[in-house]
């Protein structure tokens, strides 16, 4: 597996510079360093010592073949896995020092294993994208309204907003979470293969989405 700055899959980060407290990071919005991760039950680390570093305004690509641990890796960077060894650093901050909300605030992840129930619209599961930035009782702000209809117009699921999920073809649902994603409002985004399984016309639908968010970033 090996990394590349380039407009592809991977990680997206806006151009903003992050205040960090470790000397040599703080303008680099997420690092990991020699970051092991494994599953219980495996005899051998899938990720053993990879060391990564997400450059602000960029998409860095993630490159390799299927199994070489691409997604363990942004599980890990979104530490959703806990690494074995090694380090995350979110804006200059150890990764694991800081809450579940915190790091949604400034990281978005589009996986592989998304799920929602079929008969949520995806108007509605777009605004779960803000749940970081409100209480659990909160009304709707203007901000959110503002995010989500953003998140909509980058999609390009407007047409579709009305519609339940179930009732998607795997293109749009595959839209439909990136404007999820898009509605937190993050400084970075782990993207996991966004891609793979969709045709020709919804793979550069997703390819044209991720130029326009780091142009208007």
């Amino acid at each position: 597996m090996s990394q590349n700055n380039a407009n592809s899959d991977g990680i997206a980060t806006a151009n903003n510079t992050a205040a960090g407290s470790h000397s040599g990071q703080q303008d680099r919005p997420l690092v990991g360093d020699d970051v092991v991760l494994s599953y219980s039950g495996t005899d051998a680390p899938v990720i053993d010592g990879e060391s990564i570093t997400a450059e602000p305004g960029a998409v860095t690509a993630l490159v390799g073949p299927n199994g070489s641990g691409k997604s363990t890796l942004l599980k890990g960077l979104a530490n959703q896995l806990e690494p074995d060894a090694g380090s995350v650093l979110l804006d200059g901050q150890d990764i694991q020092s800081l809450e579940t909300k915190a790091i949604a605030r400034k990281l978005g992840l589009l996986s592989q294993e998304s799920t929602s129930p079929n008969s949520i619209t995806v108007e509605d599961l777009v605004y779960h994208g803000r749940y970081p930035h409100r209480g659990f009782f909160d009304s709707v702000t203007e901000e959110d309204e503002a995010a989500v209809e953003r998140a909509i117009d980058l999609a390009g699921c407007g047409h579709i907003r009305e519609r339940e999920v179930g009732s998607l073809s795997g293109g749009q649902k595959q839209l439909a979470w990136i404007a999820m994603v898009l509605a937190q409002d993050t400084d970075v985004l782990l993207l996991d293969e966004p891609t793979t399984f969709l045709d020709l016309h919804h793979q550069l639908e997703v390819m044209e989405i991720i130029d326009c968010l780091l142009y208007t970033s």
